[in-house]
Order: structure tokens, then C-alpha cells, then sequence
């Protein structure tokens, strides 16, 4: 013995540990794989040896292959053997191994529960640890049932190491086995009072992760945690109470005023900026839950702001933007708190973060008001010139368009102010928002009238100045903005003071290089200022200047002409043979400026959203009849011409198909390639995704670099919109002058201090000049409605119904039984009932664990409590309900959805759904069960919860109605124990179940009607009185019919099977009675049918 041990001491010399491993990969890179699969294969050769120490080795290395991605799950049963050895060195190597391989798919993991067991019990408190530790990475459910006992046991071990681990692993086991927590959390609650700080803290842990799930379960233990938070000294505990204290405030606002207090020391005394940080957030979270209970809350609020501003300026990018985060939550309920710290905000428009700088624009937003708007956006505006990345410089070019036309350009005082700042945005260099600035130009100018003249001027610079914005193909963006300056000096050219001048500068050759959707917009437009400079000239009878507008359109055209956009070259073209017409009436000296001006007589303004449907339709137009003749049979015309269509395209096809053989195909190929390589600008194959290129070869499709100039573009004659910066403050303090002037023999003293600050708030601030913002147009005579701001398709439109004649206690007209629509119901295990009858108790299963002395008495009892359910089973008719589908997809099978509700005491699981199969009809199982075999019920019922499962079933014949057994097995567990139980039942598949709502038109209906394939039956019910349409309301709903067509008390109705039989019927309603004439091409299913529609009828 002693000499095998010395042999298997010495053979373990030579043996690679993890060491030699990692310097073996390390000296073999070229060829790693081989190296490592040769491991592998003396790694299987160690794990045979019996040696422990060599095994645990062995499984060492398979822990730091699996890290590299390797799968070792052929190891498992090895990785057991190690996790039992006696030695905690050798069980820690295989607990860490498990913890890294071992998932609920592990075949052998249910091997591990007594192991795991033994070592929960172990002496040795590192046995027990590693134990814990292993298991909370790999717990499955059974493993979290078996060992859940043991585990709360140990939540009372003399260690505080085990108790703190056992604390922390009920939190995973709580997850898995959602059971335990009844029972634990009594042992759970009582370690928040542990001696031990670590305990402790687990524990809060513990129970502030459950909480956030579930707050409102948690509301009980806010007197001990408001106990803990007042004494702790653990900054880290106090953050996880005070998070849980946020989440529980908004559901007791009364604990939100005793709160306020004891955070507001935390936030004066604290130096741990984590905390301050939870501190401020949960304020912020108390006090929009108090809103109006606590009036004196403005301090709290200061509070956190100047608490926030700390953060703000903190040298830790984390804390600063933290800061930030907080203070917008305050901004959304007390902007004016946040806005004096206007200058912080704007000081990490500097930082280097990107983020930071992001979050502090969203906080800018927010702050606008009408005073310090022009302020705000002039420091952005110097902060975009000075930008680095095209991507923030557009975001901050954004940012100021949002805030300056925010509610409807409500804090803007100086519209020429925001021109000139839009007009300054044109400068920025390869930005992708120039359509955004045109679209403002264009809003303002069309809907501020008093602006017009100064937007006017500014575009006409625009356009003077346009061959430097388009000189470079990196500012197509910004290019967009001469789409609205030319829109602008066409449209109000009446405002123009240098006509001429602008187009001239519409008219250069260098526009053509402009995209095409603005050439069309420029050769609109200058028709429109040719008209007004022609109207001048004539009015002043300058004709010899007219005609030689008119020639210098004639001859500056044709370059849009010759333009490769569509739009252009159609515009232009027509626009030439105007110009080319008015030039020979005014060589006649035949005056037409009237006329011509006349093409463009009017205003246009904005259109409302809404003016559409807002049109009045006139006298004698019904917009529901046909134009031309109604089609008389819609299906053949439908059918029709696809089916001509489709001949045509195989004629076609078929013609086609000697033009593009093979042959002609691989020329063609050959050729392209030839030019493809014979062109010097064509790119060759790249790994770009950008396949256009190699599409459509050219010189105008190689990719252009953008070059971000650090110098700003300048563009003579421009506004700077700093000078309005300094009217503004001027105008603004003329005005404060002139109301104290006026107010100051009128109030005293306290009057004048009420004034002054009346005079700052942004409602006291009047705009430069008078502003007339055009709203929407609206049609000629719309009226307005009180639906203009609904939605046509709200889902909830149909809920606009008044309620209060229904609500309990209020008088008020009952509804009547016509009102009443048929509600779908499961059907009931024994048949069907009707609609008064249906709704009965759920599934009520019911069971007590007896003791010894009274098992005889309780078993007489249970025998009584049974007989009594049968029989209530019998009178209701409702233990369990269902409904049967038929399966489109399918022709053969129907879906059972059955709801299960418990309604006692007991919980309910391992529930498993058996139906004996007929030779007709099979449940679907799973693949490898026998038919003996039930199918699982994927849920547990607790006392009180209802849920549903679906069941598929299988069958031949579909002509007859059938009636299946079943039976239902559940364990019912409560206080005393659990038992088995078992619940028979039966299921009736009646005919309809196999039918499908299937809409059919009267055309088609007629057709199968006079096909002669359908046989005939009828029945008539006599005693009905309920109105016709509720008789075919419960026929639609019970039996799964379509109504066809309705004509008085007549009416046609259509279903189909799902092995495609077709069912017609025909429904007349007599005085007190109903008959109903069927046609079905299969007679046996048709007389069921039937029947089983004269018993839903008798109980109209």
C-alpha cells in the first residue's frame, strides 16, 4: 500500500497542472488548437485514474478551458466525484468547476442534491460556504425544494459567515422556488435585526431586491426599516433602504412627510456622494408624491439643488452626470428652481464628455423662458462655432431650433432676432439639418406677417450669396436652406427692394450645380419675381427694362432646360415658351404684366391638419354612390383579369425567352467587366457595404471625405444677431422705466416691490413689435366640432358611452334585453347552456391532510363532500369550463382551451389533464407517451388564481357530435399537509365546435345554392319572442355562422367545416316562432347541426 502510494506521488510530478497548461498555450500559437485538443485528451486519461488529487488536477485545467470557450460538459459526473472529496482544497476546485459548467439542462445535477446537503451540514464552516457559494450559481427548482429547508436552517447558524451567505442565497431560491418565501421571510425579516453588520446588510439586500418587483407586499416593514435608517452607520445599507423608502412613497403618502425629515439631515451631514445622490433622488420622489400635501417644500427643493450643484461640479464625470440626471427630474415639477443655476448648465457645455454636454442641452430646453432665451442661445450659438464632430454640432444645432420654436415660438420676443440667427446657422460646415433650418425660414415667414419685409432682405442675401454655399459638395446639407430663400423672395417679392438684382442671382449658371428639388423650387419662383418686376417696370413705363427682363429669362433658361431632374426640365421648359410668348407681345407693345401677375395672384398660408374632412360635402353629392355602374358580380371581375394578366405575362415570357439565353447573358457580363476595368474611376471590390458604387460606375459616385473647418464661414452683409442681444436689454429696461414711472404715485412702497417683480415674469415681457401669427386655414363654411381632436381610428372611441344609469344605486332606464349582446363563454363540461345560466362557480378542489384520531370521522365527512359536489355538479352543470376551436392550419384537429380556477383553500400543483381516446377522436401527446399517459398542466394554481391551457385533439369524422371522459390529477397542499386528488369529467365536441366563421358574399352564396351538391333538411322552434336580431346574434356566436344577407325578418347565413363542408341557412322569423331551412353537402352533419341550433333556439 505504501508503495502505491509513493508511485502515484511520483506520477504526479510529471502530471501538467493548470500552470504548465496556460505556459504550454502560451508557447503554441500557431497551432493552439492542436496543443489544447492533445490536453483534452491526457486530461480524459487523469480523470480515469483513481486518485482524488489527480482527478480535482484534471478538472483544475477544464475550469480554465471552459473560460476559453471549450465545452467540458462530458466532465460532469468527474466534476461530481471531485465536489465529494473530503479535502476542502480538492471540493473547492469542483464547486468552482460546477459553478461555471452546471445549468438546469446538467443530466447529472440531481446527483449533487445529497452531496450538497451533506455539505450544508458540514462542521467545517468553509465546507458549508463553499457549498453556498456553488449552489447559488447553478440552483435549479427541484434543487431549490429539496435543499430550501436546510438552506433557512442555516439563517440561524452561530457563524455569522454561513448566516450572511444563507441570507443572500434565499434570494435565488426565492426565484426558483417562489414557494419558500411564506415560510422563510418571518426568518428573513428577523435577520434585519441580526447583531452582525454584514447579516444585516445582506438582508436588506434581499428584501429591497423583492420589493422592487413588488413594493406594495413590502409597505409592513417601513417602521423597521425607517428604525434602520435613522440608526445605521452602513452608507452602503442606508442607500438600499432609502432606494426602497422611493419606491414605497408613492404607494403611503403619508410616509413621505415623516421621510422628508430624516433625508434632510442624510443630505446636510453625509460626505458619501452615493448617498447624497439616493438621498436627493428619493426627496424628489416624496415630494411629487406630496405635490399640494405639503406647502412649505420649497426649502427641501433648494435644498437638493444646491446639493445637486455640488455634483454638478464635481471633477468625477460619473458624479457630474448624475447631477445633471437629478436635476431634470426637479425641472419637470419646479423649473424655476433650476433656472437660476442657468450658468452651471451652461458651463459643462465645455466639458469634454459628450454626454455630459447632451444632458446639459436637455436641461437648457426646459429653463427657456422669454428672458433669458436670447442669452441661452447665444451661448450655444458660440459653442457651435467652436464644436468639435459634425455629429454634436448638429445636435446643437437641433437644440437651438427646439427651444426657440417650442410652444409655438412662445418665448420668442424678437422675430428678427430668431432670422438672424437661422441665417447664421447656414455657415455651420457639413451639417445634415439644413432642411430643418428651411423648414423654420418658411414656418416664420408665412406665419408671422410683420416679418416678412426683414426675412425677405435676408434671403435675398441668401441667394446673392449662394454660390458659396453650394461650392463644395460636403455642404449639400446645408444647401437645403436656398430652397426656402428662394420660396421666400418668390412668394413676398412684393418686400423686395432690389428685384432685379435677385434674379439675376436666381438666374447664374452656378444654380445647376444645386440639387434638383431646389432648381425646381428656383425656376418657380423666379416666374413669380419676374411677374413683379415686369408689373413694376410697365406700372413706371420703363418697357425697354421690361423686355429686357424678359430677354434675359429667354436666354438664361435654357441651362435649366438641359437639367438631368425631371421636374426641372419640365418647369423650365414650359416657363421658356411663356417667356418666349410675352417677348413677342411686348415687341407689339401689348401691355401683359396684369396678366402674368395674375397666375400668381393670392396668399398662400399653412393648411390645418385637419381641413380635409373638414370640406362641406355640397347639396346633392353622395359620395357613397357609383360613379359608373355598380359591377355586377365583383368575384368574376376580380378573378378575371388576373387570370388574363397571368397569360399575357406567360405569352410574354414564352416570347421573350431566346432574346436573354445564357449565351447572350455572358456577353453582356463580359462587356460590362471590360468597361468596368478599362474605367479609371470605377472602384474595384471593397469591403465598404456601400454597393452603389459598383452599380453605377462614374467619376460622381467616388465617396468624398468631409473636412470639418475650424473657422466659420463668413458671409458679407449678414446680420449678427448679438446686436439684438443688446436692443433687447435696452428695450426691455426703457420699458421698466416708463411702468414705474407710471406706477410710483399710485402704490406705495409695497406696491412698487409686488411691481418689480411682476415686471420679470415672462408674461409682463411684450414682444418687440406687434406679432400676428397666422393659425391654420380652414375650408369655406366648416363648422367646428368638438371631434376635431379625436381620432378617427381611437380604440377607445367605441368606450365614449354613459355609464351612469348602470352604476349601482343611481336611477336610471336598466337595459333593455335587445341591448343585451351574447357574451362568449366556455362551454360547460356537461353541455351547453344559455347565456342567464352560463356563468357558474369555477373548479373547486378542496383537500385536508387528516390527523390519526380523526381519520375515520373526516373520511365520512370527505364521502359526504364529495356526493354533495357531485350534485352540484349535476344542478350547475360547471365544475370546469372549456371552449373547442377548429385549427385552420390543420383539417384534423380542434383546440380545447380549458380555464382552471381554484376556489379554496389549498394550493394546487402537479396537475395533469387525461382523456380516454375513441377511435375517432385522440389527444395530442407529446412524442414516446402511451395514451395512458396525462398531459402536464404548465402551471400551479394558488388559492383563488385562474388559468388556461390549450389541448389539441385529433379525429377522422367530423359528422357527429362526441362526448370524451377525463380525468384531472392534482396534489392539494395546505397547513396540514398534501394529498392526491382526482377530478373526472367530460368533454362534448359538438358539431358547431368543428365549424369556422367564414364571411361569404351573396353572389357566391347563390351560386353554391343552385350547384345541386347540397342536401336539404329544416326544423322549426316554436315559442320565441326575443327579437330577430338576437336570434342571430346567438346563432353567429354559439354555432360560428356569418349573416350573408338580411332582409326584414329574413335572413341568409353561411359556415364552413374544417374539412371544407359548406353549411347554408335560411332564418325566418314568424310571429312567436323560428324556422330554418339548411343545405349541406353532407346530410348526417347538416341534421346535427341542426339539432343542436333548435336547442340553442328553444331557449330564446
Amino acid at each position: 500500500m505504501a508503495l502505491k502510494m509513493v508511485k502515484g506521488s511520483i506520477d504526479r510530478m510529471f502530471d501538467k497542472n493548470l500552470q504548465d497548461l496556460v505556459r504550454g498555450i502560451r508557447n503554441h500559437k500557431e497551432d493552439e488548437a492542436k496543443y489544447i485538443s492533445q490536453c483534452i485528451d491526457e486530461i480524459k486519461q487523469e480523470l480515469k485514474q483513481d486518485n482524488i488529487a489527480v482527478k480535482a488536477n484534471a478538472v483544475c485545467k477544464l475550469t480554465y478551458l471552459q473560460m476559453l470557450g471549450y465545452d467540458i460538459s462530458w466532465a460532469a459526473f468527474n466534476i461530481i466525484e471531485v465536489m465529494s472529496a473530503s479535502k476542502f482544497t480538492f471540493k473547492r476546485i469542483g464547486y468552482l468547476a460546477a459553478s461555471q459548467c452546471f445549468h438546469e439542462g446538467t443530466d447529472v445535477i440531481m446527483l449533487t442534491t445529497n452531496q450538497i446537503r451533506k455539505d450544508l451540514s458540514s462542521p467545517n464552516q468553509y465546507d458549508t460556504g463553499v457549498a453556498l457559494t456553488g449552489l447559488s450559481c447553478f440552483v435549479t427548482p427541484d434543487l431549490a425544494r429539496d435543499l430550501a429547508n436546510d438552506i433557512m436552517t442555516l439563517m440561524s447558524h452561530t457563524k455569522p459567515y454561513i448566516r450572511k451567505k444563507a441570507v443572500l442565497i434565499m434570494y435565488k431560491v426565492f426565484l426558483k422556488y417562489p414557494e419558500s418565501l411564506r415560510p422563510a421571510f418571518p426568518r428573513l425579516k428577523e435577520k434585519l435585526e441580526d447583531p452582525d453588520p454584514g447579516v444585516q446588510s445582506a438582508a436588506v439586500n434581499v428584501i429591497c431586491e423583492l420589493a422592487r418587483r413588488n413594493p406594495k407586499n413590502y409597505l409592513s416593514l417601513a417602521p423597521l426599516f425607517f428604525k434602520l435608517m435613522t440608526s445605521s452607520t452602513n452608507n452602503w445599507v442606508l442607500i438600499k433602504i432609502i432606494k426602497l423608502f422611493g419606491a414605497l412613497t408613492p404607494l403611503e403618502p403619508r410616509l413621505g412627510k415623516k421621510l422628508i425629515e430624516p433625508l434632510t439631515n442624510l443630505i446636510h451631514s453625509t460626505s458619501a456622494m452615493s448617498l447624497l445622490y439616493e438621498c436627493v433622488n428619493t426627496v424628489i420622489a416624496v415630494l411629487i408624491s406630496l405635490s399640494s400635501g405639503m406647502p412649505n417644500h420649497s426649502a427641501s427643493i433648494q435644498l437638493c439643488v444646491q446639493k445637486l450643484r455640488i455634483l454638478i461640479e464635481d471633477s468625477d464625470q460619473n458624479l457630474k452626470y448624475l447631477g445633471l440626471l437629478a436635476m431634470s427630474k426637479i425641472l419637470k415639477t419646479h423649473p424655476k428652481s433650476v433656472q437660476s443655476h442657468k450658468d452651471l448648465i451652461l458651463q459643462c457645455l465645455d466639458d469634454k464628455d459628450e454626454s455630459i454636454r447632451l444632458r446639459a442641452l436637455d436641461l437648457l430646453y426646459g429653463m427657456v423662458s422669454k428672458k433669458n432665451l436670447m442669452e441661452i442661445v447665444k451661448k450655444l450659438m458660440i459653442h457651435v462655432d467652436k464644436a468639435e464632430g459634425t455629429t454634436y454640432r448638429d445636435e446643437l444645432l437641433t437644440k437651438i431650433i427646439d427651444i426657440c420654436s417650442q410652444s409655438n415660438y412662445q418665448y420668442i420676443t424678437n422675430f428678427e432676432w430668431y432670422i438672424s440667427i437661422l441665417v447664421e446657422l447656414t455657415r455651420l460646415e457639413g451639417t445634415r439639418h439644413g432642411h430643418l433650418i428651411a423648414s423654420q425660414m418658411l414656418d416664420v415667414a408665412i406665419r408671422v406677417k410683420a416679418i416678412r419685409k426683414f426675412a425677405v432682405s435676408q434671403m435675398a442675401m441668401l441667394l446673392d450669396n449662394a454660390h458659396l454655399l453650394a461650392s463644395n459638395t460636403q455642404r449639400n446639407g446645408i444647401c437645403e436652406v436656398l430652397y426656402a430663400a428662394a420660396w421666400i423672395c418668390g412668394e413676398f417679392s412684393e418686400h423686395l427692394e432690389e428685384p432685379q438684382q435677385t434674379l439675376e442671382a436666381m438666374l447664374r449658371p452656378k444654380v445647376t450645380t444645386l440639387p434638383g428639388h431646389i432648381q425646381a423650387v428656383y425656376v418657380q419662383n423666379m416666374v413669380k419675381l419676374y411677374a413683379s418686376i415686369l408689373h413694376q417696370k410697365e406700372q413706371a413705363g420703363e418697357k425697354e427694362e421690361a423686355q429686357e427682363t424678359t430677354q434675359m429669362m429667354v436666354d438664361r433658361l435654357p441651362q435649366f432646360v438641359q437639367s438631368a431632374d425631371l421636374e426641372v426640365q419640365e418647369r423650365a421648359s414650359c416657363i421658356l415658351q411663356l417667356m418666349k410668348y410675352i417677348h413677342k407681345l411686348q415687341s407689339k407693345e401689348v401691355p401683359v404684366a396684369e396678366e402674368v401677375i395674375a397666375l400668381f395672384a393670392g396668399e398662400l398660408n399653412p393648411v390645418a391638419p385637419k381641413a380635409q374632412k373638414k370640406v362641406p360635402v355640397p347639396d346633392g353629392l353622395d359620395l357613397d354612390a357609383w360613379i359608373n355602374e355598380a359591377p355586377s358580380d365583383s368575384e368574376s371581375e376580380d378573378e378575371k383579369p388576373r387570370t388574363i394578366f397571368h397569360d399575357e405575362e406567360q405569352r410574354h415570357s414564352r416570347h421573350r425567352q431566346p432574346e436573354m439565353d445564357e449565351e447572350e447573358l455572358a456577353r453582356r457580363r463580359e462587356v460590362r467587366k471590360q468597361e468596368q476595368a478599362n474605367n479609371p474611376f470605377y472602384i474595384k471590390s471593397s469591403p465598404s457595404p456601400q454597393k452603389r458604387y459598383h452599380d453605377a460606375p462614374g467619376v460622381e459616385h467616388i465617396p468624398v471625405v468631409q473636412i470639418d473647418l475650424s473657422v466659420p464661414l463668413k458671409v458679407p452683409g449678414m446680420p449678427v444677431s448679438d446686436q439684438y442681444v443688446k436692443l433687447e436689454e435696452e428695450r426691455r429696461h426703457q420699458l421698466e422705466k416708463d411702468k414705474k414711472k407710471k406706477k410710483k404715485d399710485k402704490r406705495g412702497s409695497k406696491h412698487r416691490r409686488h411691481s418689480s417683480l411682476h415686471t420679470e415674469s415672462d408674461e409682463d415681457i411684450a414682444p418687440a413689435h406687434h406679432v400676428d401669427i397666422i393659425t391654420e386655414e380652414m375650408p369655406e363654411n366648416a363648422l367646428p366640432s368638438d371631434e376635431d381632436d379625436k381620432d378617427p381610428n381611437d380604440p377607445y372611441k367605441a368606450l365614449d358611452i354613459d355609464l351612469d344609469n348602470l352604476v349601482s344605486g343611481r336611477p336610471g332606464r336598466p337595459l333593455a334585453d335587445s341591448e343585451k349582446l351574447p357574451v362568449q363563454r366556455h362551454r360547460n363540461t356537461d353541455g351547453l347552456k344559455s347565456p342567464q345560466d352560463a356563468e357558474a362557480p369555477p373548479l373547486e378542489k378542496k383537500s385536508k391532510k387528516p390527523k390519526k384520531k380523526e381519520k375515520k370521522h373526516k373520511e365520512k365527512e370527505r364521502e359526504k363532500e364529495k356526493r354533495k359536489e357531485r350534485e352540484k355538479k349535476t344542478e350547475e352543470e360547471d365544475k370546469k369550463t372549456y371552449d373547442i376551436q377548429g385549427n385552420l392550419q390543420h383539417d384534423s384537429q380542434v383546440t380545447v382551451s380549458v380555464i382552471f380556477e381554484n376556489k379554496s383553500s389549498s394550493f394546487l400543483k402537479s396537475m395533469e389533464l387525461n382523456v380516454l381516446d375513441s377511435l375517432n377522436t385522440k389527444m395530442l401527446r407529446p412524442e414516446g407517451s402511451s395514451i395512458h399517459d396525462g398531459i402536464p398542466v404548465p402551471f400551479q394554481l394558488p388559492p383563488g388564481v385562474s388559468n388556461e391551457a390549450q389541448f389539441v385533439f385529433t379525429l377522422q369524422s367530423i359528422i357527429m357530435a362526441q362526448k370524451l371522459k377525463g380525468t384531472l390529477s392534482f396534489i392539494a397542499k395546505d397547513d396540514e399537509g398534501s394529498t392526491h386528488e382526482k377530478l373526472d369529467f367530460k368533454l362534448h365536441f359538438s358539431c358547431a365546435s368543428y365549424l369556422i366563421t367564414t364571411p361569404c358574399y351573396s353572389d357566391a352564396f347563390a351560386k353554391l345554392l343552385e350547384s345541386g351538391d347540397l342536401h336539404g333538411s329544416s326544423i322549426k322552434v316554436d315559442g320565441i319572442t326575443a327579437p330577430f336580431h338576437h336570434v342571430l346574434a346567438k346563432i353567429c356566436f354559439y354555432h360560428h355562422f356569418s349573416v350573408v344577407e338580411r332582409v326584414e325578418a329574413c335572413a341568409s347565413m353561411y359556415s364552413r367545416s374544417i374539412q371544407g363542408h359548406h353549411v347554408c341557412l335560411l332564418v325566418k322569423k314568424g310571429e312567436n316562432s323560428v324556422s330554418v331551412d339548411g343545405k349541406c353537402d353532407e346530410s348526417t352533419l347538416l341534421s346535427n347541426l341542426l339539432s343542436e341550433l333548435k336547442e340553442t333556439l328553444s331557449k330564446c
